[in-house]
């Protein structure tokens, strides 16, 4: 049977081999991130979460034929029904929100640019020099999706094409813990970059950060009129980047 001071010291020996491996883990150069690095990093990190928006109205089967046509009786669903057709499952909405500002979500998005195809050296050194500005007066959030509906989806890209900072400004903020709120100062659609749609704060109001190491959370609000509407927790002391906070 092996002595207590041998098994302190095995223990001891295990506890830094984890630590020593975790920390290499964690200070691998994104340059060298793998695709299930870049897709933890885009989808359940410090700057990234996923939104699921689920309506199960239309999971169970009923008639779509017109009130009074063939002896139809009316349903609470005819009216999107008769429009659009039944769908008999849960229609799914996942929104993708990522704190774009951050250099660790737009390392992520030039990483996997590279992982999936060959670009010249021009083009990836201009890519590489987007991945690590630091963004020193706006707090971006972008926003994308997918859905297991084509017509859900059209729905919200409807939404994110049509929309204006005029139209969203309102109701659109970043709040701390305080309950004080951050509205919106720009807004810009989808573009051809594929990084979704933007939401652009002023990091600063009142000549000083809005946000510090003391506000606790960074809550995102955008609520799009007659739609959708989008509600986030960012944890800040979990956004620590190279020994700084970073948002």
């Amino acid at each position: 049977m092996k002595s207590p001071r041998v098994l302190i010291t095995s223990s001891l020996t295990l506890v830094l081999a984890l630590s020593t491996a975790l920390a290499q883990k964690a200070d691998k150069p994104w340059v060298e991130w793998s695709k299930k690095d870049v897709q933890k990093m885009l989808e359940d990190s410090p700057w990234a979460q996923v939104q699921n928006d689920t309506d199960t109205s239309q999971m169970m089967f009923s008639p779509t034929s017109a009130a009074g046509v063939n002896g139809a009786g009316s349903t609470a669903n005819d009216s999107s029904r008769l429009g659009q057709g039944a769908t008999n499952q849960s229609v799914n909405v996942k929104f993708f929100v990522r704190l774009f500002s951050a250099r660790p979500i737009r390392q992520a998005l030039v990483r996997q640019m590279t992982l999936q195809q060959n670009l010249p050296d021009e083009a990836l050194a201009k890519l590489r020099q987007f991945a690590e500005v630091k963004s020193e007066n706006s707090i971006i959030f972008t926003l994308l999706y997918e859905s297991n509906d084509q017509r859900a989806g059209n729905t919200v890209m409807q939404a994110l094409n049509s929309n204006t900072t005029a139209s969203l400004k309102n109701n659109t903020y970043l709040q701390r813990n305080d309950g004080k709120q951050l509205f919106l100062e720009q807004y810009v659609p989808p573009g051809k970059d594929g990084f979704g749609a933007r939401f652009i704060f002023l990091k600063n109001a009142d000549d000083k950060p809005f946000f510090d190491a003391g506000s606790g959370d960074i809550r995102f609000v955008a609520q799009f009129p007659n739609g959708f509407k989008i509600d986030r927790r960012f944890k800040i002391a979990n956004m620590l980047y190279r020994g700084e906070l970073e948002f």
